[in-house]
């Protein structure tokens, strides 16, 4: 079977670029430096590897999809791109500094594999993982329009505790989280690029390279919620409901595991 980003990867690029936010975030999170070796774990088209990448270290990253890969090679020759499973990495122990993950882990068969090569392969320091919860996805007002597609979708997309576990029987000493809140300045247009901004989701070009939409919503689900969204866009409905499905927990989290304690 293909990976799905071998079947919906082609235009990826045009719609999903690092969002300065997030990798000012993730440099941060990993303490980048010069010198440091650093691994990026699906990394898709390497849009994170290559703008972290210029900001400093030596950069490595994986990703199952060839696909993915040959765009980010295209873009960026500096960068060791290799195509792997994250739950086996050709790696030897002790290879990196830390390590990032940025809106993958929902795609992995098991956390614990991945997150256990991850520790496997670095010296010590941090894996910063940058996703969605379950929890928060259920505050998505993306609920209201296309039920069935969050369902599935929320279904995929591990809980904060699960994380946690799996990053502790992995060998991380210690686990902090951060909530990231989406704005309308957003240029990584993924899941909820939108939130500020619905008038995006109308675009199929840009529904097209966001998985839950390319691979988790029925034609007839979104037909009709795409309907109802322009709908109460033109009414001007579309507030309240946004405004009912505001919550304090953050749109997406940094997890940030760490070597020591």
């Amino acid at each position: 079977m293909h990976p799905l980003y071998d079947v919906i990867g082609s235009t990826y690029s045009q719609s999903r670029r690092a969002d300065p936010a997030i990798v000012q975030a993730l440099a941060r999170d990993i303490r980048l430096t010069d010198a440091g070796a650093y691994l990026d774990l699906a990394c898709g088209t390497g849009n994170y590897t290559s703008a972290l990448s210029a900001l400093g270290g030596a950069w490595t990253a994986v990703d199952v999809s060839e696909l993915m890969l040959a765009q980010a090679r295209s873009r960026d020759g500096s960068i060791t791109w290799i195509r792997s499973n994250a739950d086996s990495l050709p790696f030897p122990s002790g290879s990196f500094d830390a390590a990032i993950c940025t809106l993958a882990i929902h795609h992995f068969e098991s956390l614990e594999a991945p997150f256990e090569e991850v520790r496997r392969t670095l010296r010590s320091g941090s894996f910063v993982i940058f996703t969605g919860l379950a929890e928060q996805m259920r505050h998505y007002w993306l609920c209201h329009y296309f039920p069935q597609m969050m369902k599935r979708s929320i279904a995929r997309m591990p809980s904060e505790a699960r994380i946690r576990a799996a990053l502790n029987r992995s060998g991380f000493k210690r686990v902090d989280v951060a909530p990231f809140f989406v704005t309308s300045e957003l240029q990584d247009l993924f899941l909820y690029s939108g939130k500020h901004r619905p008038e995006l989701y109308l675009d199929g070009a840009i529904r097209a390279n966001i998985s839950s939409f390319a691979n988790l919503a029925a034609a007839e689900e979104l037909q009709v919620g795409l309907a109802r969204l322009a709908a109460d866009l033109e009414s001007g409905a579309f507030a309240s409901i946004r405004n009912a499905c505001s919550t304090a927990e953050g749109d997406y989290v940094f997890i940030i595991a760490r070597t020591d304690g």
